[in-house]
């Protein structure tokens, strides 16, 4: 298991760098994170993307048509590869493996290799982070992976704080 786990991990990372290489990074996310959860309810495209006897070209064309005008070339392009390199099955495991990390500030190899194992603790699933230096955390961290968020920021606490001293909630 821990191969297979490192496998996803390495589709995971490689889809990172190349979309965060093209500028593309949070467009193609969430195309693929769409595509993942379709194929979870959508068992004929999930069972033709695994057909050894249907052509590459078909299985392409079948994840732009099922984007639609959703799609991103690149995300599809990704999407393509995957499913070429054998890979259809563990799609939404490796797209699930994709963990954005907002931080304050820069954080080290160690510390992000740290986050990325509490996350996959918390989530049950290799994670693999991609962190994304943004003031408004102002300190501590927020992750998101897939539509779960794991809000750690001192913003957060403090609006929390203000919150029960007010006692009023956030609206939006």
């Amino acid at each position: 298991m821990a191969d297979k786990d490192a496998l996803v991990r390495s589709y995971a990372e490689a889809l990172f760098s190349v979309a965060d290489a093209e500028g593309e990074l949070d467009a193609v996310e969430r195309r693929l994170f769409a595509f993942a959860e379709l194929l979870e309810r959508e068992t004929r495209v999930r069972d033709a993307l695994l057909d050894p006897s249907l052509p590459i070209e078909n299985k392409r064309q079948l994840i732009a048509d099922t984007l639609r005008e959703r799609a991103n070339p690149l995300a599809v392009n990704l999407l393509g590869f995957l499913v070429e390199q054998g890979r259809a099955r563990e799609i939404g495991r490796i797209i699930e493996a994709l963990a954005e990390v907002r931080s304050a500030v820069p954080l080290g190899d160690a510390r992000a290799k740290k986050l990325a194992d509490a996350l996959s603790r918390a989530t049950g699933r290799p994670i693999e982070v991609r962190v994304i230096v943004d003031p408004s955390v102002v300190g501590g961290v927020v992750a998101r992976v897939g539509d779960e968020i794991f809000d750690g920021s001192v913003r957060s606490r403090l609006i929390g704080a203000r919150e029960q001293l007010t006692g009023t909630t956030r609206s939006g």
